[in-house]
């Protein structure tokens, strides 16, 4: 697996884990409490956030990609 490919990947994720945020928001300022929308956005986040980090510990078992040492 190529280098941009993997950067890619995680900036995907981000930015759907940024826009079900913002789309949290949205219908939390919309609908007043009148809907689940709110309640459904945040735990596709939350549910996408736990995926890149369970993505992130696999791909560093596998050997894909190799964490910085610390100082």
């Amino acid at each position: 697996m190529n280098d941009s490919l993997k950067t890619l990947v995680i900036i995907a994720f981000l930015i759907v884990i940024l826009w079900n945020l913002g789309a949290g928001l949205y219908y939390m300022l919309v609908d007043k409490g009148e809907s689940k929308r709110t309640v459904n956005a945040l735990t596709r986040r939350i549910a996408l956030s736990i995926a890149l980090i369970l993505l992130v510990v696999l791909a560093n078992y596998m050997g894909w990609i190799k964490f910085h040492g610390g100082p």
